[in-house]
């Protein structure tokens, strides 16, 4: 289960991130198996959860990086560490390399939670933490090209087209074609 809470959202009461513990290997392994978040993760096969928790160990937990669990609460959850009937994990948030000038994100969404509100706010809640926490100019996206939702996602907190490699991806059995979008720190200032 995710840990401590990290940030809480403005916007919705019940909506807040926490922190990826190892014990979230089995939700993480999700967005492993999501060919299109794998993409995104730059990662060209899924994983076991064996896997995933070494990921977590070596990846999400080392300083140059930041991930998220957004969560949605239940009234009485507590800050640390809930239960499962006290917190939703709605999302996974993956910031690689906070510690440079433009890191990217990666924002995976279940698709039983999708549609129900939470990826919009689980992003710009994870974006002010970037923000507010590293000294970084600008923050990036690639997503397939075909992955609608995730670029209906970047969009509506944003981000904005910079760039295509063509068929760069092959996901479902074709080629498709990378999209790379980018956020400025003025901008995400100025919304």
């Amino acid at each position: 289960m995710p840990g401590p809470i990290l940030e809480v959202s403005d916007d919705t009461d019940d909506l807040v991130l926490r922190t990826v513990e190892r014990d979230d290997a089995a939700f993480v392994q999700r967005a492993f198996a999501d060919p299109y978040a794998r993409c995104a993760l730059h990662v060209g096969t899924h994983k076991s959860e064996a896997e995933v928790e070494t990921f977590i160990e070596e990846e999400v937990e080392d300083d140059g990086n930041a991930a998220y669990i957004a969560c949605v609460d239940a009234e009485d959850a507590p800050f640390d560490h809930p239960d499962a009937a006290e917190t939703t994990a709605v999302a996974f948030l993956y910031v690689r390399h906070v510690d440079h000038d433009q890191p990217t994100v990666v924002c995976w969404v279940p698709p039983e939670h999708r549609g129900a509100g939470h990826a919009g706010p689980a992003l710009e809640l994870g974006l002010d933490a970037l923000w507010r926490v590293s000294d970084v100019h600008t923050v990036g996206a690639s997503v397939v090209s075909v992955d609608e939702f995730t670029r209906d996602l970047v969009s509506a907190v944003g981000f904005t087209e910079e760039a295509r490699n063509r068929e760069a991806q092959f996901v479902d059995g074709a080629y498709r074609d990378e999209i790379h979008y980018g956020l400025l720190r003025t901008e995400w200032e100025a919304q």
